[in-house]
């Protein structure tokens, strides 16, 4: 059996022989598969009027400890956006009444952002059926597999600096 990528490797071996293009076989796949995963999602996210922007801010206040309140900034770093896109988000979620900010009561400058009781039931309507979506993408791994797979996600990420610590 092979995929898209196989052709591509073939091609290029073909064409430039002289060239080790084994990396295309991850980046590649890897890079196919968050297309067709996105697509996926997307249409769970659809399905609740979400888009994959105002579920990851509504997910991320919601793992977030009660009052489920954080800053626009922690809100930046958790999804890794310019501010100027948390705003944008912030602006389309409070407008619907699923988030308020708040100025904070330490700062008169900084602002909080909370999880309203309507955006607290949809994200917890939303989270089970992208769980589901994301078990079925995955069916085809076993446990193990997964888990492997998993890890080695891990070590590319923190290879390239994507840690939750200091760097």
């Amino acid at each position: 059996m092979s995929d898209h990528v196989d052709l591509v490797l073939e091609q290029w071996a073909a064409q430039r022989p002289d060239l080790d293009v084994s990396p295309m076989a991850i980046i590649g796949r890897l890079s196919r598969l968050s297309r067709l995963i996105t697509v996926e999602l997307r249409r769970t996210f659809e399905a609740h009027g979400l888009d994959s922007a105002s579920f990851d801010v509504l997910a991320t206040l919601r793992r977030s400890d009660p009052p489920h309140r954080l800053t626009p900034a922690e809100l930046m770093r958790a999804s890794m956006v310019t501010s100027g896109a948390i705003t944008q988000r912030l602006d389309r979620l409070e407008a619907r009444g699923l988030v308020t900010r708040t100025p904070s009561d330490s700062d008169g400058r900084g602002v909080h952002v909370t999880l309203t009781d309507e955006g607290h039931t949809l994200i917890d309507r939303v989270l089970p059926h992208h769980l589901e979506t994301e078990q079925r993408v995955l069916a085809v791994l076993p446990k193990e597999r997964r888990d492997d797979l998993a890890a080695t996600l891990r070590d590319l990420l923190e290879s390239l600096g994507d840690t939750t610590g200091p760097s």
